[in-house]
């Protein structure tokens, strides 16, 4: 929601305030977002007393895979999917190999979706996924 409002204000200066606002977050939340993005270098930090966050990349060239990145770190369904040796059922677990499957198939979704087209969302063709839970009944 912070990149979004940042493209909306085409190369305009906004302070984090002004970003909580604009995207009805908490002002923490936003600030620390906006380290993490600065950091990657997906958003300019300007000091002063006209100082704040402008995003001077074209929103086209952004996916959405390095936003959640940016964010979150390697994305992955499990710990397992992205290192070895994060978890204590390593070594008797067969199912590494399928996380992994899963994780490159949801990188490959998020990597094809940009931030423009996050910022103009359509409506969806279809009814909405419905999910249902098996009964131990």
């Amino acid at each position: 929601m912070v990149m979004v409002e940042l493209h909306a204000s085409r190369g305009e200066v906004l302070s984090a305030h002004a970003l909580a606002e604009r995207s009805t977050l908490e002002l923490p939340t936003v600030s620390k977002v906006l380290k993490l993005l600065v950091k990657v270098g997906l958003v300019e930090s300007f000091r002063g007393a006209s100082g704040g966050y402008s995003m001077e990349m074209d929103a086209a060239d952004i996916s959405v895979a390095e936003i959640i990145a940016a964010i979150e770190g390697p994305i992955a369904m499990t710990e397992c999917s992205v290192e070895e040796g994060l978890c204590a059922q390593e070594a008797i677990c067969s199912l590494r190999g399928n996380w992994q499957r899963i994780s490159i198939a949801i990188t490959k979704a998020m990597e094809g979706v940009s931030l423009a087209e996050m910022a103009s969302p359509v409506k969806p063709a279809m009814s909405p996924l419905q999910i249902t839970t098996l009964s131990t009944n």
